[in-house]
């Protein structure tokens, strides 16, 4: 199985750390996220700048943009 793990609180958030660690005991996780606290942009999409997609140390993926942007 694969799950896929987003948020709006960005990839370094506690939430999403402590979640990952559980699921990938049962499946195969990937992780991609803000790259910082984007609580309340909702379904906003980036229009007006190139997205970037980094993988952190952790194995965790992070975009500059919203979490839309992570999962669209």
């Amino acid at each position: 199985m694969k799950i896929l793990v987003s948020n709006d609180d960005g990839y370094q958030a506690p939430g999403i750390v402590c979640l990952v660690e559980t699921l990938k005991k049962l499946a195969d996780v990937t992780v991609i996220a803000p790259d910082r606290n984007r609580s309340g942009a909702s379904n906003s999409l980036t229009l007006d700048h190139t997205l970037r997609i980094t993988e952190a140390k952790n194995g965790f993926f992070h975009v500059n943009g919203t979490p839309t942007d992570c999962v669209h």
